[in-house]
């Protein structure tokens, strides 16, 4: 029997208990992005369902404040962006309905530590209940408790800077008349210091308008960030909101401040950026999945394709294995390097258009061109490596 512990439910397992900041991102309605390529063998492989709602994007647009240029600035390139967004909520609740009946799922049981026996792994719960399964895949995120126990040395290191993120009705930019903005485009503003990512995702009721603003938080000295934190939405504190209005008044063109703005608090959030490479992500019957085993930093657009390639991955090791040891194996030597190159891509993102970003004032897009590609490296896109097709999980 396998146990899969969650802070928020991708596919398959049983028990798991779901972090407070995953929920309050599936009521907001956090957004994720899924390279079309990604998406296709994800789907080929049964990771990602059909029918899940999502929002085609097709370009993106790099625009700096100008003020001769008017007042949604001057843009300076557009690039192909071939990704399709989604809403957190309603790709969780895809998920969910794929997991087959006979899972047991148990939401709400909160996994206080996890042990290693001879031949099982023993799960505790704050109840003071023990159970023991053949197998625990910890998928709980960057604040991991199984990661504690797999590797306790690697913890999430805070990278220097933090994103605002929020979300709003799109119906509010015909009301505001502000809807001047190509429903198929990401636009990317920058700013000396950092850049904000603004584009559609599917809601609920509708579509809304996702943002996620990277800068330099206030260096009062208030804010702790070097312990893995967030601020969730209701949560975002006086010097955040103040620092994000300064930002807004002081680097965008006025247009995107405006777009910015029609956000209200309550959708509203902030999270502290964090690097993650896990030495081990196996240990005994213990096995890291996700977040709880790499994290890279958002600006990759590979968060999402990531976990899913890892439970593909998972799955093909089952299929191809005919013991534990076996199946550790495999999910080992399929997953290991593709975490590590994705920090790193990250890495350089991160310093490229926060840390150390250009002189985005006279850039073209010829020098946007070449700019990218010393970025990028030896890699040919974001979104996250190719992977081969997995065979079916047997049974």
């Amino acid at each position: 029997m396998c146990v899969r512990i969650s802070g928020g439910t991708r596919r398959g397992g049983r028990g798991g208990g779901a972090g407070a900041h995953s929920r309050a991102a599936r009521r907001q309605g956090a957004r994720l992005c899924v390279h079309d390529e990604r998406a296709a063998e994800l789907a080929a492989t049964g990771a990602l369902p059909p029918g899940i709602a999502a929002h085609r994007l097709v370009r993106r647009r790099w625009v700096v404040r100008d003020t001769s240029a008017g007042p949604a600035g001057r843009l300076f390139w557009e690039q192909p962006f071939p990704f399709h967004s989604y809403h957190w909520g309603l790709l969780w609740s895809g998920l969910r309905e794929a997991t087959p009946a006979s899972v047991v799922y148990r939401q709400g049981v909160t996994v206080t530590g996890v042990a290693v026996t001879a031949d099982r792994a023993e799960v505790r719960l704050a109840d003071g209940a023990a159970e023991r399964y053949d197998l625990a895949v910890g998928a709980d995120g960057y604040r991991s408790v199984v990661r504690e126990t797999v590797c306790h040395t690697s913890r999430p290191e805070y990278a220097g800077y933090v994103c605002w993120r929020g979300n709003f009705d799109a119906r509010r930019l015909e009301e505001t008349g502000e809807a001047d903005w190509p429903r198929d485009a990401v636009t990317t503003v920058c700013f000396e210091g950092g850049s904000c990512v603004v584009y559609r995702i599917p809601g609920p009721a509708g579509p809304r308008v996702n943002w996620v603003l990277y800068a330099m938080p206030p260096q009062s000295g208030r804010l702790r960030l070097d312990s893995p934190t967030s601020f969730p939405p209701g949560q975002v504190t006086a010097e955040l909101a103040a620092a994000l209005t300064e930002l807004l008044e002081r680097c965008f063109p006025p247009y995107w401040a405006r777009v910015i703005s029609l956000t209200d608090a309550e959708h509203t959030f902030v999270q502290p950026i964090y690097d993650l490479e896990s030495a081990h992500t196996t240990a005994g019957r213990l096995l890291l999945a996700g977040d709880a085993a790499v994290v890279a930093r958002p600006h990759t657009t590979s968060g999402a394709a990531k976990a899913l390639q890892d439970a593909s991955a998972f799955e093909s090791a089952w299929h191809r294995s005919d013991s534990w040891d076996e199946l550790l194996d495999a999910y080992r030597a399929a997953r290991g390097s593709a975490g590590r190159e994705l920090v790193a891509l990250a890495r350089r993102l991160g310093r490229a258009q926060v840390e150390q970003t250009p002189a985005w004032a006279v850039m073209d897009a010829g020098a946007a061109q070449a700019w990218w590609r010393k970025q990028l490296a030896d890699a040919a896109d974001i979104g996250g490596h190719a992977m081969s097709a997995p065979k079916p999980l047997r049974g």
